[in-house]
């Protein structure tokens, strides 16, 4: 982050709540989601074309005068002052210029979204942890065939099992990072 990113380290943490009245607004949310991808200052004039186009699902090139000035306006007098009110962004008034804050980058996992198909990974992790329980009791109540391995081999099994499915879960959400996305996550469940 450049120079005008730098007075948000020093302000005070946001709370829960603060974090989803800033989020509760899908506007803001595309305004965070492109920041992100750009990792750079941006225009407010370009900003509100790619929101535009994300809100009325079409491209930067045929989004209406009318629509790019829709959410030029309200970017310009409500979410931007907003943003960079609780510094996730800094906001430029006069120069019409909009970058994100560190904060920003701490707000990412509450923007993301877990797609109604997939299994959310705490519940993989709970229940893997529920069939090693279910296989250590069988092992000790001399259940038939939890003798197959040894204590050893079924703990090996077990190690396997959990660290490739953790190696799974890094690279699944190296490949899910905001900025990766070609657009907000909201759009792409949408199209799903």
């Amino acid at each position: 982050m450049g120079v005008l990113a730098s007075s948000a380290r020093s302000s005070k943490d946001l709370s829960k709540g603060e974090i989803f009245d800033v989020l509760r607004n899908q506007r803001r949310r595309f305004v965070l989601q492109y920041l992100k991808r750009r990792e750079e200052p941006v225009e407010l004039g370009e900003l509100a074309t790619q929101v535009a186009a994300w809100e009325y699902d079409t491209t930067c090139e045929d989004v209406s005068a009318e629509q790019r000035k829709r959410v030029y306006t309200t970017l310009q007098q409500t979410h931007l002052p907003r943003l960079s009110e609780v510094n996730i962004v800094h906001y430029d008034a006069d120069e019409g210029v909009i970058e994100a804050t560190d904060r920003a980058n701490d707000l990412a996992i509450y923007l993301e979204i877990v797609p109604g198909h997939e299994l959310p990974w705490r519940e993989l992790y709970l229940s893997m942890g529920a069939v090693a329980c279910a296989l250590c009791v069988a092992i000790w109540a001399e259940v038939p065939y939890s003798d197959v391995l040894d204590g050893l081999g079924w703990a090996f099994l077990i190690s396997v099992a959990f660290t490739v499915t953790a190696a799974v879960h890094v690279y699944h959400e190296r490949n899910m990072r905001l900025a990766d996305l070609d657009s907000p996550p909201e759009i792409d469940l949408d199209d799903a």
